[in-house]
């Protein structure tokens, strides 16, 4: 008995401690996000970001605030449960994403997808973007696509100067995108997108595959434009992200503001795709 009760608690203390720890492995961000929504359903979410948010963390409602300035005076709430179907971390470790469904509230219930990225700080991982799309209807399940690293990659860099640089290179293809978007219209992400990239959008099923992203683009949007607010590169050179605000025009003659995060992934010829993007609609 002794030793049940023994076993039981180190087991116990394991799982607590594992929460938040990064080992470089996806599967290590998935148990983060599944603890982070554990902690939320017993403490509330006021508490639970304030636990699991890096201090410049960034989340959208709707608008962009940091995450620990706004969960100080929310309204606090236990009634969000959600679960991820995409994750990824990068070769170096430092940081990784997740995007899946939620739902919130009780009575009135609410629907959506979301998307996060996570940075490791002192080995454990911590929430830096955070962004909601809602869709008021429960949304069918997609193919779970969790993805280990293939490797463990962290490249010197012999000053900040050339790290920038090396950061760089995702600004320029998304103003290189913005400039094909302004000559071509939506048609201009076929260029940009993986074979097996993910549109998260507002009212919508997950969108997944670049054939059928370009078809509800094609069918719904006139024009799009970007304005890139913030951008960064792993230390590993294969994963990429970008946010920021997105006017697009439909083909209904209406205009609508967007706040947008994508996901980029470098390719084996050097380019630059975008794996996952989601939008949600800005405050005005």
């Amino acid at each position: 008995m002794k030793k049940f009760i023994y076993t039981l608690l180190i087991s116990t203390t394991t799982f607590g401690a594992f929460a938040q720890k990064s080992d470089g492995t996806t599967k290590s961000l998935v148990e983060t996000e599944k603890d982070f929504a554990a902690y939320l359903a017993k403490n509330g979410a006021n508490a639970a970001y304030n636990k699991f948010a890096a201090d410049d963390a960034v989340v959208f409602r709707p608008n962009p605030i940091n995450a620990k300035k706004f969960y100080a005076s929310a309204p606090d709430t236990k009634d969000i449960t959600w679960a991820p179907n995409q994750a990824r971390v990068a070769r170096s470790g430092e940081w990784g994403f997740t995007a899946g469904t939620y739902q919130e509230g009780a009575e009135k219930k609410t629907f959506g997808h979301y998307l996060s990225v996570w940075r490791v700080d002192d080995g454990k991982w911590e929430l830096i973007l955070d962004l909601g799309a809602e869709t008021n209807k429960t949304l069918k399940k997609v193919t779970q696509n969790f993805v280990e690293p293939k490797d463990h990659y962290i490249p010197k860099y012999a000053n900040g100067k050339d790290l920038k640089v090396s950061r760089e290179i995702i600004n320029t293809t998304e103003k290189t995108l913005n400039t094909t978007l302004k000559s071509y219209g939506p048609s201009a992400f076929a260029g940009f997108l993986n074979t097996n990239a993910r549109l998260l959008f507002p009212g919508t099923e997950p969108i997944v595959g670049k054939e059928n992203i370009q078809a509800f683009n094609n069918r719904m949007i006139d024009k799009i434009s970007l304005k890139t607010t913030s951008f960064d590169k792993t230390l590993g050179a294969d994963f990429g992200y970008t946010y920021g605000v997105a006017t697009i025009d439909y083909k209904t003659d209406l205009r609508e503001s967007f706040h947008y995060i994508f996901i980029w992934e470098r390719q084996s010829d050097g380019n630059w795709n975008i794996m996952t993007q989601i939008f949600t609609l800005a405050e005005r």
